[in-house]
């Protein structure tokens, strides 16, 4: 019970730090101090404190989108293994509720760009819809690579390759790392891929689609982005995280290791510049090269002489 609370703390506070130590790193990076590591932590609170206002020609649609989007990445939260290597709800094939969840969640950010009424806004939904078509095959056939060669049909089969996968076990891990890295800049909307930070509608892809959204509206996006941000951290850090470690000791090199991949991404935004448009979809391709990789490594792996 204890780590479930734990995991359930750390879920719903670690964003706000991750972010917090991102922006440190970027400012580090750039030679200036920088905020405080809890400003994201004030920016919200700040943001629930004030009004939301609504233009006319948006429905129920735009009301609802923000309270609808970060209940379904809570919810998709509980399919993913945590501080403890564990999920709340580890049933079979729940990665896949849990890319559909968070689909729903996204697929009414963009019906709510789109109701906005604003040519810039149903862009950025264009190309976000766009974006997600490639990332989504490419997540299938890693985690049905790891399905397969561990016979377990959860996020818990990321844990398990070393086990069986022998002498390929650090390629297919490092493979992987690298794919759901790739989805984590793609689907929280970072450089090389978007600039969280831009202001210049012609460039912006996720940004552009909330640009009417303020008060606490706009603070329950972000927060469901921080939370989404660090689902992926934790994704990666239990697939690099050995079994049979205790409990604690699994949490301790838990958080060591989303705090080390907040470090990675501000170190990225720092050195790369935002892609253009036509070279994004050649970065996000990397990771449906990295996935057939691993599908021909598991395949050689099961089937091989």
């Amino acid at each position: 019970m204890l780590i479930t609370i734990l995991n359930i703390l750390i879920l719903f506070v670690a964003p706000f730090i991750l972010l917090g130590i991102l922006k440190k790193t970027k400012a580090f990076w750039a030679g200036r101090k920088g905020v405080n590591i809890l400003q994201p932590l004030w920016d919200f609170v700040r943001l629930m404190k004030k009004d939301t206002v609504y233009s006319k020609t948006t429905s129920w649609v735009f009301k609802f989108m923000p309270i609808i989007s970060f209940s379904s990445i809570a919810f998709a939260s509980l399919f993913v293994p945590l501080a403890n290597g564990k999920a709340i709800l580890d049933i079979p094939f729940g990665f896949i509720v849990f890319a559909y969840i968070l689909g729903l969640g996204k697929f009414f950010s963009i019906i709510s760009a789109l109701d906005t009424g604003s040519s810039f806004e149903g862009m950025g939904a264009s190309r976000e819809a766009c974006f997600s078509t490639i990332v989504e095959p490419a997540f299938f056939i890693m985690m049905a690579s790891a399905c397969a060669l561990s016979q377990n049909y959860s996020f818990e089969s990321l844990k398990t390759i070393l086990a069986h996968a022998g002498i390929y076990g650090y390629l297919i891990i490092i493979l992987s790392a690298l794919t759901l890295f790739i989805m984590l800049l793609v689907e929280s909307c970072r450089v090389p891929v978007d600039d969280p930070t831009t202001h210049l509608e012609l460039t912006m892809i996720h940004e552009v689609m909330i640009l009417d959204n303020s008060g606490s509206d706009l603070g329950f996006i972000t927060w469901g982005a921080g939370i989404k941000m660090f689902l992926f951290e934790a994704l990666i850090a239990n697939l690099i995280i050995p079994q049979g470690m205790s409990d604690y000791a699994t949490m301790i090199m838990f958080l060591a290791i989303v705090i080390l991949l907040s470090i990675i991404i501000g170190t990225v935004e720092s050195a790369l510049a935002r892609f253009r448009m036509t070279h994004v979809f050649e970065f996000i391709f990397i990771m449906t090269l990295t996935a057939l990789l691993i599908l021909a490594l598991v395949t050689y792996r099961i089937y091989g002489n």
